[in-house]
């Protein structure tokens, strides 16, 4: 039963383009083309790209820290 529980949780983690777009207040065409290129972690699952949100919260914080380095946060 606990590996139910793991996916279940896991998967109520996965937002959409929509939501990320709505969350991180970026639009869906900008958000679409950086997962193509590969600059925003998510997968795409045949059409469609999820992103997980813990995933998305650790790329935001280690963005966050690179721009501190750099003198630009």
């Amino acid at each position: 039963m606990e590996l139910g529980r793991t996916m279940s949780t896991s998967l109520e983690t996965l937002l959409t383009l929509d939501e990320l777009s709505e969350s991180l207040k970026v639009s869906k065409s900008s958000l679409y083309k950086m997962a193509q290129a590969g600059r925003i972690p998510g997968t795409k699952i045949g059409k469609h790209w999820r992103f997980h949100k813990q995933t998305i919260d650790q790329w935001i914080d280690g963005n966050s820290q690179k721009c501190k380095k750099l003198g630009n946060g």
